[in-house]
């Protein structure tokens, strides 16, 4: 049983997610969810941007699997930012998802501008039930900050790039200061440093993987690991993150390793 982290609306959220980010292949999708099913995943992350809310609906309704044991997790396009957009591109994607809600609802970036309005929005889907919980994604600290001038609802959840190599820490403690859960995504920085001593000798000392070590360390800062892979083997790997610790050396080092590495978009230099 995968544990759950209490978001500030009073919902909680499981620690960990499959991402679902560049699977539109129809089998691919359906072998993906498939062996991740079987590995225990109950949270799955989509998005509008992605192309595979209907397949996400399919495969769950496929398997016939009880809406109640899912957390389900979407995000509205930033080409659906305008108001009137917003509430029109969530009811496609319900019914893509065939659901009458979703667990989280997420601004995919900070648009300047419309951003604001976009988020009135959000707000007034969570009044009507078609969201449990509201939130970010890839928002910077100050784009967080500007929201106490217009957001009724604090988010309850920021979904950024996070990793060993982008720890980014003024942004966690922001987050952590104000209850906003943070998500990172690309926990495994998309493979892009795997040959990191550091990292490699933790994962001898544990028996366990590289990837494992660079999990757990997200799982020890109390984040949600949205990590992704199509490879069964692997998904399972990812998983099985919750029968050791990281000590406080073993911590320490990895701190050591941030180096302000982005694999992904980035969202500093957004007004």
């Amino acid at each position: 049983m995968t544990p759950t982290i209490s978001l500030n609306d009073g919902h909680t959220i499981p620690q960990i997610a499959l991402g679902l980010w560049k699977v539109t292949e129809e089998q691919e999708f359906d072998d993906m969810f498939d062996a991740a099913v079987a590995a225990g995943y109950r949270h799955f992350d989509s998005a509008q941007v992605y192309n595979n809310e209907h397949l996400l609906g399919n495969a769950i309704k496929r398997h016939g699997l009880k809406r109640e044991d899912l957390f389900i997790t979407t995000k509205i396009d930033i080409r659906n930012f305008t108001h009137k957009r917003v509430h029109e591109s969530f009811k496609e994607s319900l019914e893509k998802l065939q659901m009458e809600y979703v667990d989280l609802l997420l601004l995919h970036f900070p648009v300047t501008v419309l951003r604001k309005k976009a988020w009135k929005a959000l707000e007034e889907i969570q009044i009507e039930g078609g969201a449990k919980s509201i939130g970010v994604s890839n928002y910077a600290l100050k784009h967080l900050e500007q929201m106490a001038d217009y957001a009724t609802v604090k988010p309850a959840v920021n979904q950024v790039e996070l990793h060993v190599f982008l720890q980014q820490p003024e942004l966690l403690e922001y987050c952590r200061e104000q209850d906003i859960t943070v998500e990172a995504y690309s926990p495994l920085a998309h493979a892009q440093a795997n040959d990191e001593p550091v990292i490699q000798t933790i994962a001898e000392k544990h028996g366990k993987s590289y990837a494992q070590i660079m999990l757990r360390w997200c799982l020890q800062q109390e984040l949600v690991i949205l990590p992704k892979s199509r490879t069964p083997s692997r998904l399972a790997e990812n998983i099985t993150v919750f029968d050791f610790e990281l000590d406080e050396h073993d911590m320490a080092q990895l701190k050591k390793l941030d180096r302000d590495m982005r694999t992904c978009w980035s969202p500093v230099h957004v007004p």
